[in-house]
């Protein structure tokens, strides 16, 4: 029997889905590499969701999030905790699916140290 995830029920469905959608544009092809050109230059990991979202690099690169007057650090301080965690877990996975030659390219941002 294969493994499968709980479904945990998100409380505030509205920012987490307009901060989940964000992300899904950020990480697009066609947007990722600005994205991880930000981040290379402020010297931030790509894990370090909490410190990105602090950034406001998410709104930089994501000009809908932008328009909608909404910070990304204040829609994930919204978030109930278990909201929280499964943001991060959303956005930990879609950074391992990015491009090998992309990831090989900005490896400053993926690396641990």
């Amino acid at each position: 029997m294969a493994y499968q995830q709980a479904q945990i029920a998100v409380s505030k469905a509205e920012e987490f889905e307009l901060l989940k959608s964000a992300l899904e544009r950020i990480l697009a092809a066609d947007a990722v590499e600005r994205f991880y050109g930000k981040l290379q230059g402020r010297a931030i990991n790509v894990r370090e969701f909490e410190k990105i979202a602090a950034s406001g690099i998410l709104e930089a690169v994501d000009g809908t999030l932008a328009r909608s007057g909404r910070k990304a650090r204040a829609l994930y301080e919204s978030l109930a905790l278990s909201d929280r965690a499964l943001m991060r877990e959303f956005y930990l996975e879609r950074i391992e699916k990015v491009d090998p030659h992309l990831r090989l390219k900005y490896q400053k941002v993926y690396r641990y140290y």
